[in-house]
């Protein structure tokens, strides 16, 4: 738990295209990108969310979690001639939460947009992610996109269904699906809260025990392109479980935030 070390984030600061203190280069969005053995996807999913925010100012952060295939490969060679597109590696790899949390830390915009590394998120969506999140600051948190017409097996939108409802009851969060990896948030918020393997999954339930509100739009879901999921069964629904009831405890543990002044004489 707790904040990244101020050394990685001033790394993350001054790496290439760091900005400068007039704020001539600051970035309107950091679209994080966490992806393990996702090649075939990479380079498409690169074109089209360039393609969704032509007119911001932006720059695309991959989280390489341990991939063992082309993954590297094929960011590097985008890199060669896409200043915005950045890569971050795990050295091994250590599950989609950490992934999103590496990216999060090492991005250079105070807004930050998630996204799934198997293109089945479609990146069209993120301008209007942007838009609610905009319009409903600074009382906003999150913004995350609800899925319709999954792309999925039937045995996994059972495994999602059952996860969904039992959260839903449990938590009292307001949200139908909390497995989309389109979100849109802010940075410092995003790091504030407690870090445990499964943060992605309980974002709302979490950003609501801030105080903060919570926006959603539909999204349309689309099927892999190559590939198959990094996730089976037990990572979608037992230990989702365990997770459930951790986030339970915090939120029962959640306390007032005092509103102090200091007390000053009257001169």
């Amino acid at each position: 738990m707790g904040l990244w070390p101020d050394s990685m984030l001033q790394a993350a600061m001054s790496h290439d295209g760091a900005l400068q203190q007039d704020g001539r280069n600051r970035l309107a969005v950091s679209v994080v990108v966490p992806a393990k053995n996702e090649s075939g996807n990479v380079a498409p999913l690169v074109a089209e969310i360039a393609g969704a925010l032509q007119d911001r100012a932006f720059e695309v952060v991959y989280v390489n979690d341990g991939s063992s295939d082309a993954t590297e490969q094929e960011l590097r060679a985008l890199m060669q001639n896409r200043s915005w597109l950045r890569q971050i590696r795990h050295e091994q790899s250590c599950g989609q939460s950490a992934a999103i949390r590496t990216g999060v830390a090492m991005a250079r915009a105070e807004l930050v947009v998630t996204i799934d590394g198997d293109g089945q998120n479609d990146p069209a969506f993120i301008p209007a992610l942007i838009a609610a999140f905009e319009a409903g600051s600074p009382h906003i948190g999150l913004v995350a996109g609800q899925r319709v017409g999954r792309k999925a097996t039937a045995f996994k939108k059972l495994q999602s269904r059952i996860a969904n409802a039992v959260r839903s009851v449990v938590l009292k969060d307001g949200t139908r699906d909390t497995g989309c990896g389109l979100k849109a948030f802010r940075r410092d918020v995003f790091l504030s809260l407690p870090y445990f393997d499964g943060l992605h999954r309980f974002l709302p339930a979490l950003v609501r025990r801030e105080g903060l509100q919570i926006g959603y739009i539909e999204v349309v879901d689309r099927p892999r392109l190559n590939g198959t999921s990094n996730y089976g069964f037990w990572d979608r629904l037992w230990i989702g479980m365990v997770d459930l009831i951790g986030v339970w405890w915090l939120i029962r543990r959640k306390k007032r935030v005092p509103q102090s002044v200091e007390v000053t004489l009257a001169r």
